[in-house]
């Protein structure tokens, strides 16, 4: 796999010509809308086909698999063009695999809300671990909140997907990560004891197999009962084989104050619970100054104050998969939008605006002049930031990563993570998994 940033005088035609591969396979890996427009800095992948197979009549996605060792799932991730789905009919060429020497093996969470597009679900999936759906809330006395998931749990199940149940101290009014409630859930027992009672019946009657807490804003003086709230479900957890995982903000030293920071005790929730995932993202934030979402620099400190209080193969890596657009002049309290990845690219090709790429943040931005006549800056991810943050992960020994969020597609991201990483499959197999569509 090779990135290619686009130069003045480049069109998709010498792109293609010049690294030996189609134009359609460039337009394909990218999700290029208007292949005809690019503009300069921007990210193109190349991916170099190994071997291909022509399907034949009476031929599944499970029985080539089978053919050629390999897996339906990673044949999905090597055919985008399937969508996550086993449609094949004779004739159709199929790359089984690419000239790429993996870099190492990890676990893939994303998080999307029930209401994600379900064909983006759909081609999403094959490339995940885990699937958690956003979020469950709960009440003052304890009671969860239910949350229209069946869907989600269903399509990672039949994907072989390990469905992963969200718990989070979201005030389901206001619609924010409440103090108020996390401490009654961490100090009222019998609260608490509800609570887990729900959380247990809501596991076995939907079928999770894994959770994920997320409590934020915690009160430093909760600290403690919130490692262990995460102890207690875990002991309840760990005879069904169900692991626990907690949500870290990113702190960067242990005695950090602030109302983010000083709830996450990083090494008493490390031995609570069985994975953590370090929320490394949000430095450039939407009522912030513009600057990267994920500094390289920044997201490196997190993970080596962690390495202090924790092991290595605990953590899974946040990753954003998303931008944000700042109207210039900055002014406190405005809020930026957030975009997605692409819409940042076809922002720049719309207003002929080249992007940047700073080396020390690891990210791309640029600026532009709207209709209006007002500047924007806008910050986001590509194939070389997301490239870089990979890294960490073997730089470190790191578990996994987890992506906030699903929501919006970003198909860049997952070439690269596919092309560079085998992707680990917590569960054996899925329910349905495509054994019986013949063509």
């Amino acid at each position: 796999m090779d990135i290619h940033v686009v130069k003045s005088g480049d069109t998709l035609y010498s792109i293609a010509l010049q690294h030996g591969v189609p134009m359609s396979q460039l337009i394909l890996d990218n999700q290029l809308p208007e292949p005809d427009r690019l503009v300069v800095g921007q990210a193109i992948v190349i991916q170099y086909p190994e071997q291909t197979y022509t399907v034949q009549a009476g031929d599944t996605l499970f029985s080539i698999a089978a053919a050629h060792q390999t897996t339906v799932r990673q044949l999905l991730r090597d055919n985008p063009a399937l969508g996550g789905r086993d449609r094949i009919f004779p004739g159709q060429v199929l790359i089984l695999s690419y000239r790429q020497t993996r870099e190492g093996t990890l676990s893939v969470n994303g998080y999307a809300y029930p209401h994600i597009d379900r064909g983006l679900l759909q081609r999403t999936l094959p490339f995940l671990s885990d699937l958690t759906p956003f979020t469950y809330r709960f009440t003052n006395q304890g009671a969860l909140i239910q949350l229209d998931d069946q869907y989600m749990i269903d399509a990672a199940q039949y994907m072989g997907v390990r469905p992963v149940f969200h718990l989070s101290n979201l005030d389901d009014t206001e619609g924010a990560f409440s103090q108020d409630l996390a401490h009654i859930a961490l100090t009222d027992q019998q609260v608490q004891t509800r609570l887990i009672h729900e959380i247990l019946g809501t596991l076995h009657s939907l079928g999770y197999q894994g959770l994920d807490v997320d409590f934020e804003n915690v009160a430093a003086q909760d600290a403690q009962a919130y490692a262990q709230f995460i102890s207690r479900l875990r002991e309840a957890l760990s005879p069904h084989n169900i692991p626990v995982l907690v949500a870290l903000t990113a702190k960067t030293s242990r005695n950090q104050p602030g109302s983010l920071y000083e709830g996450h005790d990083y090494r008493l929730l490390a031995q609570a619970a069985d994975y953590v995932l370090l929320m490394t993202y949000e430095w450039g934030y939407s009522y912030g100054p513009p600057m990267a979402i994920a500094p390289i620099r920044n997201v490196r400190q997190v993970i080596e104050y962690a390495l202090t209080e924790m092991k290595a193969e605990q953590i899974f890596l946040g990753i954003p998969n998303y931008g944000y657009d700042w109207l210039l002049p900055y002014q406190q309290g405005r809020r930026a939008p957030s975009i997605s990845n692409q819409e940042a690219v076809q922002l720049a090709i719309r207003h002929y605006a080249a992007i940047r790429y700073d080396q020390e943040a690891q990210s791309p931005w640029f600026r532009y002049v709207d209709g209006s006549g007002q500047e924007h800056e806008v910050w986001f991810e590509d194939a070389r930031s997301i490239k870089a943050k990979l890294a960490l992960t073997q730089e470190y020994g790191l578990y996994g990563v987890g992506y906030w969020n699903l929501m919006r597609p970003f198909p860049q991201n997952w070439v690269v993570l596919n092309s560079l990483y085998h992707i680990r499959e917590e569960l054996s197999s899925g329910t349905g998994f495509f054994s019986s569509s013949a063509v």
